[in-house]
This record gives structure tokens, sequence and C-alpha cells, in this order.
């Protein structure tokens, strides 16, 4: 099932115009550094997607693999990989504080028996978040990463309300400390980025599947779902995997093992 939402609005020719060179205004001055378009209010630079003259090829179709088999229900390891890798601090605000990962643990009331498992934005084929997205501000490239664009991006929240797995977060106040490669804004939405600087820089991993492979779990793995050599694909041939709300036909990224 996909969403759309279609808005009705009055606007005349001039007042298009005005918004549209507004909008290549803001891209042009971001372009060279930061631009503070209200008190409070600062925009940096969007990590490039790729070196210049290099595009983003549909070839790779960049997917996660979860193994809640081995994943263990006190490690956050993930979590905190993430959070430090993308300057998500804690301003103790639990409750709308970003997580662009968190841990679920899934009780079989029947059994009892506890899944635990890593959350996160989906990377969906057909991604919600898009179809309703009123800017282009979330956007899809070519190698299947869902991404949201801080300069176009208005707030407006639809996207979290579409999105079925509540992987996204909105950020309320100030931010100090920002880092380079995970530019972020007060007002904007933002969620799992599956690490794009590290992919398109060559890393071809995530900060994530780094962190729980060095704990020793190995519970995450990142790869080319369309290389049916990498090992995510032989995995997923070997043992299969599912999708969380395979019902929607999103076709997701992320895949699960011992769902």
């Amino acid at each position: 099932m996909r969403y759309k939402l279609k808005l009705d609005l009055d606007l005349d020719d001039t007042t298009e115009e005005v918004n549209t060179d507004r909008r290549e205004f803001l891209r042009g001055a971001a372009a060279i550094g930061g631009l503070t378009i209200a008190p409070g209010v600062m925009l940096y630079q969007t990590a490039a997607a790729k070196p210049a003259g290099q595009a983003v090829s549909n070839q790779q179709r960049w997917g996660m693999l979860i193994n809640t088999n081995v994943c263990q229900e006190d490690c956050d390891a993930c979590v905190t990989a993430c959070n430090e890798e993308h300057g998500l601090w804690d301003l103790g605000r639990p409750k709308t504080d970003a997580q662009w990962i968190r841990k679920l643990n899934v009780k079989d009331i029947t059994t009892g028996h506890v899944t635990s498992l890593p959350m996160m934005c989906q990377h969906c084929e057909h991604p919600p978040c898009v179809d309703v997205c009123p800017t282009g501000a979330s956007f899809k490239r070519e190698d299947g990463i869902v991404l949201v664009n801080a300069h176009t991006c208005i707030g407006c929240r639809y996207c979290m309300l579409a999105c079925p797995y509540k992987a996204r977060s909105f950020i309320h106040e100030p931010l100090e400390d920002q880092l380079p490669h995970a530019p972020r804004g007060k007002g904007c939405v933002e969620s799992c980025t599956l690490c794009v600087h590290k992919v398109d820089r060559g890393d071809n991993n995530t900060a994530c599947a780094e962190a729980c492979a060095k704990d020793g779990h190995q519970a995450l793995l990142f790869g080319n779902l369309h290389d049916p050599n990498s090992e995510i694909s032989k995995q997923l041939e070997k043992h299969g995997g599912v999708q969380i709300r395979a019902d929607l036909n999103l076709n997701t990224g992320v895949r699960y093992q011992g769902l």
C-alpha cells in the first residue's frame, strides 16, 4: 500500500515564483557554509551524497540484515554507536530526544519469550514518508537510502505520521556542537541515514553494525542487496529474512531473522 497526500494550495504564480527564488537562495547560501534563517536556527551545508562527478547508482541497494537470535536484550552498543557517530547528544528529554535507532523488546504473551531487536528507518523501496512530503525534503536515493534534506524540511511532520515504524524524530530545540557529516537543525525531522557519509566515502558499513561486531554479537549485517555475492545476500538466500509489516508492500531495505 502506498500513501499519497494531495495538497490544494491557493497560490498565484507570483507567490510560487517568490517561494522558488527563496528556496534557491537558501540552497546557494548553504553551499557556501552556515546560514542563519531565524534566531537560534542555523542550517549547515548538507553532506555531499557523492564526490563531484561520481553519481549514486542503482546498481547498489544498501540494506541491513538483523539477526534477533543473537541480539542481546541488555545490549545497546548499536544505539550508543549511532548517537556518537551522528552527534545525537542527550538533551535530558527522553520523550523528545532524537533516536535514529532504538531497541525494542517484544514479549510473546503466550510463552513469555522476549525478542530484542533494533528498530530504525527501514529504507523502503516505496517509502510513505517520501509520498506525503509536500516539499520533497524526504527523498530516496538511487541506491535505496532514504534521507531528509534539512534545508527544505518545513517541520510539518507528515512523514512522522506516515511512517509505520515510528522511525523519525523531530528536533525541538537549538543544537550545538554538530558534526560536519551529520548536519541537523531545529524544526526539522530526521532519521537513520544508514551512515550515508560512511557509504559515500567507501567504508560500506554503518556505525551500528561495526559496534555490534566489535561487541562480539554479530547481529547486524550491512551490505549491497543487489550483489548476489555480498555477505548479506548470501545470508538472506541461505537463512531468509522477513520484513516488519510486509503487508504494506513497502519492500524494506532492512530485514530480520528470528521473528
